[in-house]
Parts: structure tokens; C-alpha cells; sequence
């Protein structure tokens, strides 16, 4: 289950990553809690390609596009691209030494164990409650009918 809002500390640079691709309400809403819990907020946007590749299906929105979205956002002070160099928590941390990662708690039971090599290196992983009631690929099907 998702860390208990209280429980969750506040860093100095915290690092997101996502497609954010048919930006909505839900991906506002991460975001926002992830500047609640860090002075400095980078977001990694995952390439055209990456996407792809993880998730078999191309981004309604160019990368480019995207970046310039979320680099629009009060809550991000950079964006950066994500792409089969930078991926993983272990690579995005090597590249940008964040204190903290932030992630949905969709993806909390496949990444223990590099929650634990982000602590083993004096960085944390925290999962924020994933927004049920909208989502990009809600979005695509309500565009197909």
C-alpha cells in the first residue's frame, strides 16, 4: 500500500518519471504532491521509443510536446528525457542524485527492491496513490467511441 501521506518526508530534490502523454487531472495531481515533498522537482519524460517499446503503443503527443507540457507546470523545475539510458532508478539516480523518487503506487510491488538500492544509497522511493478515476488510457478509449 501507498506510504501514509504524514509518514513522508521532505527532500530537496525529488526526481518523477512518465509518459504523461494526454496530460489530465491525475497527472497534475502527482505532480503537485511530489513538490508538496521537495524543494526541486525533476521530471523525467519517457521518449517516443521507450514508450513504445514498455508499452507496445506510441504517445498520442510527441515527446517534445510533451516536455514542453510538463515543463509548463509551476510544480516541475526541469524536465528531462527519459530514454534507454536513463530508465531505471538505479541510471536516472547515477545521472541526477536525487534524495527521493516518487512513483505511483501501481508500481509499488515491482520496484522493492530498487527502493532498497535507493536506500542502501541514502535515497529514498515513495509511492503516491494512483488516481483511479482518470487516466490516459481512460482517455483513449472515451477518443475512440
Amino acid at each position: 500500500m501507498a506510504d501514509d501521506m504524514n509518514k513522508i518526508g521532505h527532500y530537496k530534490v525529488g526526481y518523477i518519471c512518465g509518459v504523461y502523454d494526454l496530460f489530465h487531472a491525475g497527472h497534475l495531481a502527482i505532480l503537485r504532491r511530489c513538490k508538496e515533498h521537495c524543494d526541486y522537482l525533476i521530471v523525467g519524460i519517457n521518449s517516443d521509443n521507450l514508450t513504445e517499446t514498455s508499452k507496445k503503443k506510441r504517445p498520442v503527443i510527441n515527446e517534445k510536446d510533451r516536455m514542453d507540457i510538463v515543463g509548463s507546470i509551476r510544480y516541475v523545475d526541469e524536465v528531462v528525457l527519459v530514454d534507454f539510458h536513463n530508465h531505471s532508478p538505479e541510471l536516472a539516480w547515477s545521472l541526477y542524485h536525487f534524495d527521493v523518487q516518487f512513483c505511483g503506487d501501481d508500481h509499488e510491488k515491482e520496484l522493492q527492491v530498487q527502493k532498497k538500492w535507493l536506500q542502501e544509497r541514502g535515497s529514498d522511493l515513495v509511492f503516491f496513490p494512483y488516481t483511479k478515476r482518470v487516466s490516459t488510457t481512460k482517455l483513449r478509449q472515451q477518443l475512440k467511441k
